[in-house]
């Protein structure tokens, strides 16, 4: 029966290579592959390298791999041996050395939680001898008053429909059933035109104020769709068809 050696170097030989060229074609040394062909195993390196490059140089000749294996671990090459552990003997005491225990990892450092409030301020730039807490009680009164102020402008502007104030004295208000366009001017003894006192459009929901101090002229543009607010009751301006200027007396003393 051949060795393990002969049957290499007899695939090699049948290959037609030589070491050289099995050692540049595996990477192994070609001293070793001659070791190897030659039934010399110790190659002066650990069981596991020396395994390793027989396997290799098994299938590069295209050898039974596992059968060599086999014949090599049959020579006492199988594994590694195991270590025994090492052992101190006292007295009549045996002890055996554990293997040193591995330091537990080091406990995770507590990163510091962000601030998500706002930073505390450090100064003020309010002049000394003035308290900020006052400051700002005040501050805050006014913006209340303010609100109310506002809030009532509003209120005065959405229900009063959009009318002027009332004048001081006797005044005629000018109420549009629909859009009109309308002048009142002062009517002169003479019954000539005198200062205009309202010239404009007249808008549904609106009522415009004129004061009344005399005689006036009211001119307008559709007269059915204005009606006059005198003493807080409203008249239409009755005027015949196809006349748009109507007379308004002076209010009685």
């Amino acid at each position: 029966m051949q060795t393990i050696g002969e049957r290499l170097e007899e695939a090699r030989k049948k290959k037609g290579i030589s070491l050289r060229e099995a050692a540049e074609a595996t990477k192994i040394r070609g001293d070793y592959l001659q070791k190897f062909e030659g039934n010399q195993f110790d190659i002066g390196l650990t069981e596991i390298y020396a395994r390793g490059f027989l396997r290799t140089y098994c299938n590069f000749l295209k050898l039974p791999t596992d059968r060599i294996m086999a014949d090599f671990a049959a020579l006492g090459h199988g594994g590694a041996k195991a270590r025994p552990p090492a052992r101190e003997i006292y007295g009549r005491m045996e002890v055996t050395a554990l293997p040193a225990e591995t330091p537990p990892p080091p406990a995770p450092t507590a990163e510091p939680t962000p601030r998500t409030g706002p930073r505390p301020r450090t100064g003020s730039s309010l002049p000394k001898g003035l308290d900020p807490a006052l400051v700002f009680k005040t501050l805050k009164i006014a913006g209340v008053v303010l609100g109310v102020v506002l809030v009532y402008l509003i209120g005065r502007a959405l229900f009063s429909g959009g009318s002027n104030p009332t004048p001081s004295g006797p005044s005629v208000g000018l109420v549009a059933l629909r859009p009109v366009n309308v002048t009142v001017t002062v009517r002169n003894p003479d019954d000539s035109d005198g200062p205009v006192l309202f010239k404009g459009a007249v808008v549904p929901g609106e009522t415009k104020f004129v004061p009344r101090k005399g005689a006036l002229f009211i001119d307008a543009s559709i007269p059915e769709n204005l009606l006059l607010e005198i003493n807080g009751t409203r008249h239409p301006m009755g005027l015949p068809a196809g006349r748009t200027r109507g007379q308004l007396p002076a209010p009685q003393p």
